[in-house]
């Protein structure tokens, strides 16, 4: 039984028995088998089968949590002291911008509704976080929006969506950023990043030529730079960037304004466990505060 529910349970992740048994070292006919042989063993169906997919029903999506926290206490088996049912270990992948805002307080709204559970915040950026989630290898991860369509057992939610300004040193008084971009030393968000690309995107739309003079994926660092007088960076206003800081101005673009959408990527809410589906309200009702809060104070303007 243990075998089979942690077919079950691959099968749940992967959405297919030929993806499940690719990743767990089976043939398609031995997981189909396996899923066969438990279905009959508990008296019902566990997938809506239509064509290769296995879209797990609701009978199904009641078991996979019973065996999830049955897994967990067989692998426990033997330790000192023996996990409890209620235990449940949950990797959170995340970029640093969401580590240093919401994300520590909706963790802390979580551990006080659920003592018994254990969270990992696994850092990383937005790409590779993608890829854990599609793997399994972390349960939700809090990134910017991939730019390409997402497989169809993976889940967006949206937390906020980021206006893109120019910002500058604060010496530099002219406010015309087309202008600005082009003679400035530009400082490039990088490109391997999914805002990186959002950046690129812009400028190449914009048909606007730039002398770069360093790229990096580090929000704070950009800043930085901007501040101490290196360039001028196109920089997403993030939730820690309300207030700038007092060396750095900020331009609005006006209507050629874009934005990098930060949310949370997991698989079908189905098929996650409670706790799960717990540390995700907590993260939304944070971001839906944290967002009341920033509109409640003055929004920075080009004369800052």
């Amino acid at each position: 039984m243990i075998r089979e529910l942690k077919t079950f349970i691959a099968v749940s992740r992967e959405g297919t028995f030929a993806a499940a048994a690719q990743k767990i070292g089976l043939t398609q006919a031995a997981v189909s088998a396996q899923m066969q042989r438990l279905e009959g063993e508990l008296g019902f169906t566990l997938f809506d089968r239509q064509g290769r997919s296995a879209k797990i029903n609701a009978k199904g999506a009641q078991l996979l949590l019973q065996a999830q926290e049955l897994i967990n206490l067989y692998s426990n088996l033997g330790a000192t002291p023996v996990a409890s049912a209620k235990t449940m270990h949950i990797n959170v992948g995340a970029i640093a911008t969401l580590q240093r805002t919401m994300l520590p307080d909706a963790l802390a709204d979580f551990h006080k509704t659920c003592p018994g559970s254990h969270t990992r915040i696994i850092p990383g950026v937005s790409m590779d976080m993608v890829n854990l989630v599609d793997a399994g290898d972390v349960d939700l991860a809090a990134i910017i929006r991939p730019p390409f369509q997402l497989q169809g057992e993976l889940q967006w939610q949206t937390l906020a969506r980021e206006p893109f300004r120019l910002i500058v040193p604060s010496r530099v008084t002219d406010s015309d950023w087309a202008q600005l971009l082009s003679e400035q030393p530009f400082i490039r968000y990088d490109r391997a990043s999914f805002g990186g690309r959002l950046v690129d995107r812009f400028l190449r739309q914009m048909h606007v030529g730039v002398h770069e003079i360093c790229e990096c994926d580090e929000l704070e660092t950009i800043v930085r730079l901007v501040a101490n007088g290196a360039g001028v960076a196109l920089f997403p206003q993030t939730a820690a960037f309300v207030r700038w800081p007092a060396r750095v101005r900020a331009i609005d673009l006006g209507v050629h304004t874009f934005y990098r959408e930060t949310g949370l990527l997991h698989r079908q809410e189905q098929g996650l466990a409670e706790p799960v589906r717990q540390l995700i309200q907590f993260i939304m009702k944070r971001s839906q505060s944290q967002q009341l809060t920033g509109a409640s104070r003055p929004t920075p303007s080009s004369s800052m």
